[in-house]
């Protein structure tokens, strides 16, 4: 069969990013206003550099997936790491008490395009392990961050 989840997958990131990437300066903006630390703002430019650097490693994971049929290890803690990168924003807009960038394409995209990735593993005899979840945060976590910096040299 050929795999439509790698491409499922990255067409969901893709929505979604774009919602995080518009919202994501007023989210910084009013967690720093909360907070005292200026250091939490963003601009637009930053923010869609930061959506950008991400986009190329999610995009080199569903490559992989792709290409390996989906036993890349980097494509399964994509698939993984995504999916529990809902319930990241899910938490972020409670602890908050708002809306927070991203949380509104969170449940409604990107959780059923990481769930039909992840179907298809399955179907496929390759189902998501823990290991696969532990590696997702492993790239994904620090992916963001290392995103996050570099954005900010940005003007």
């Amino acid at each position: 069969m050929i795999a439509r989840g790698p491409a499922l997958l990255f067409t969901a990131w893709a929505l979604h990013d774009v919602e995080e990437a518009l919202a994501f300066p007023s989210t910084c903006d009013a967690l720093a206003e909360r907070t005292g630390i200026d250091g939490l703002r963003i601009g637009r430019r930053q923010s869609w550099v930061a959506v950008g650097l991400m986009g190329i490693v999610i995009a080199v994971a569903c490559w992989r997936g792709s290409r390996t049929g989906g036993r890349s290890k980097l494509y399964r803690a994509a698939v993984a790491g995504l999916e529990w990168h809902v319930y990241t924003h899910l938490a972020a807009s409670v602890a908050q008490r708002r809306y927070t960038a991203g949380v509104a394409t969170a449940v409604p995209v990107m959780l059923p395009g990481a769930i039909l990735a992840r179907r298809e593993l399955e179907r496929d005899g390759i189902p998501i392990r823990a290991r696969d979840s532990a590696r997702g945060a492993a790239l994904l976590l620090p992916g963001a961050i290392v995103s996050q910096i570099l954005a900010r040299f940005v003007p």
